[in-house]
């Protein structure tokens, strides 16, 4: 009777493992690895956004509107619990990815104006500050590159035959994958050059005579 059931185990793993089901575990963990570091990065991001505020908005005052952007995208990506469990869940991560997207957008936006301000460089702790955050995009840069790659193998597994039974069988769906309408812009990290000098007004043309 023993070595009946060893005999049934053996032929069990072999049958699963031919089906695919150790791959899905193997590519599972994967996407499950590089959805924590993308969670990390942001997560690091997020916190840097106080200070950046903080530091900014003596020098740039006069645009109150634009800080106001970025604290309130900030505090619409806080209110959004980021779980492992996200990327199961497609309306949930839409949500996310569409909040980390909106604060990306304003911060892009205070980018532009903070550049108008060459006073912002003399600031207590500003170039640790912008050195922090050009470090952060491009971590985010390259989690997100290896999610993406770490989602597209898995959601092939789990689409193909014979694998697609086993995934079927175990409750394996396909995971969400960032939006591929700006991945284009997004994988080259956006440039964060406060010391950058505004760019020369074109000649002026001569008077006709």
């Amino acid at each position: 009777m023993r070595a009946m059931r060893i005999f049934a185990m053996v032929m069990l793993g072999t049958v699963l493992s031919g089906c695919g089901y150790n791959t899905l575990q193997s590519q599972d963990e994967q996407v499950k690895a590089a959805w924590s570091e993308v969670l990390n990065q942001y997560q690091r991001r997020a916190d840097l956004v106080p200070n950046l505020v903080n530091v900014v908005k003596g020098a740039v005052a006069a645009e109150k509107d634009i800080l106001d952007a970025v604290v309130s995208a900030r505090a619409k990506v806080g209110s959004i619990q980021a779980t492992p469990e996200l990327i199961n869940n497609p309306q949930a991560f839409q949500q996310w990815q569409s909040a980390q997207g909106e604060l990306s957008s304003a911060l892009s936006r205070l980018m532009v104006v903070v550049e108008r301000y060459p006073d912002l460089k003399s600031i207590s702790g500003f170039n640790d500050l912008q050195a922090q955050l050009e470090g952060t995009e491009n971590r985010i840069a390259v989690a997100r590159g290896r999610y993406i790659s770490a989602v597209q193998t898995y959601n092939v597994t789990v689409r193909s035959f014979p694998s697609n039974l086993t995934a079927m069988m175990f409750n394996h769906e396909v995971k969400p994958n960032f939006a591929v309408e700006n991945e284009a812009a997004i994988s080259k990290a956006p440039t964060v050059d406060f010391n950058a000098a505004p760019p020369a007004a074109p000649p002026q043309a001569e008077p006709a005579k």
